[in-house]
């Protein structure tokens, strides 16, 4: 939903989801409530036969918060909550946020949810001194056994690239299959010969081959920036993962 999020507003928040469930669409991962409840959203997606099966939640300021993302989790009979973003130059701050995700994942577990981490491509790319970098660190971190990954394609392969990897796609199907963390969640999200996104099956990236290498419970398509409209992407990505061989 995030792809969406420039037209969830309003009377166009139904209206949008049902265009989704006419695409084929039955599950989505939201990205924000859009000022309603989790029981008004479920009560919408019930009515549709889509479910909230994955969230997009940042790390807690407090217990309370979190408790308040779970409570809306299992409002949405969610399986997954996923951190989205975190950023620093600072190894320190890895190190603090990992040992936050672990104690937090432990919580969201006993409410039956799994918790995981969205990657971006700065975590391959940012030196935090002697060659060190944030993934490794998470990598090294994150409870195996409490934290899942959601990796975004299209970052990862963007990372590749921006460490100079002679190959980016096996870039990304070697850092999916060496994480000690399980890939539970793929963001599909394509890429162009510039490196700007693209909607599925327009870019560069050879989806087909990574999905051979590791299948994982759920492909998310995604585009942040959609060349036509949010929903046109959502309607190519639908149809492309529904052809896609491997």
């Amino acid at each position: 939903m995030y792809t969406l999020r420039s037209i969830m507003a309003g009377e166009n928040i139904d209206a949008n989801f049902a265009k989704l469930a006419r695409y084929g669409y039955d599950r989505v991962e939201l990205a924000g409530l859009y000022g309603r409840t989790a029981k008004d959203i479920r009560k919408t997606l019930n009515r549709l036969g889509i479910r909230a099966s994955s969230s997009h939640e940042g790390i807690s300021a407090t217990p309370a918060d979190l408790d308040i993302k779970i409570s809306n989790a299992l409002t949405l009979c969610q399986t997954y909550m996923n951190v989205p973003y975190l950023a620093s130059d600072n190894a320190d701050d890895w190190y603090r946020w990992a040992d936050q995700m672990n104690a937090e994942a432990a919580v969201v577990r006993r409410a039956g949810i799994k918790y995981g981490y969205h990657n971006h491509a700065h975590e391959f790319t940012t030196d935090l001194g002697g060659g060190l970098t944030p993934w490794d660190i998470f990598t090294s971190r994150l409870d195996p056994k409490l934290v899942h990954l959601e990796v975004d394609l299209y970052w990862v392969v963007t990372g590749g690239v921006g460490v100079g990897a002679a190959d980016p796609v096996q870039f990304a199907i070697d850092t999916i299959k060496q994480a000690p963390q399980k890939v539970l969640q793929y963001h599909v999200k394509d890429r162009d010969g510039a490196g700007d996104f693209a909607d599925l099956g327009t870019g560069t990236i050879d989806f087909s081959r990574i999905f051979k290498a590791h299948q994982p419970k759920e492909y998310i398509v995604e585009n942040d920036q959609p060349d036509v409209t949010p929903l046109q992407t959502a309607k190519v990505g639908y149809r492309y993962l529904r052809n896609v061989r491997f």
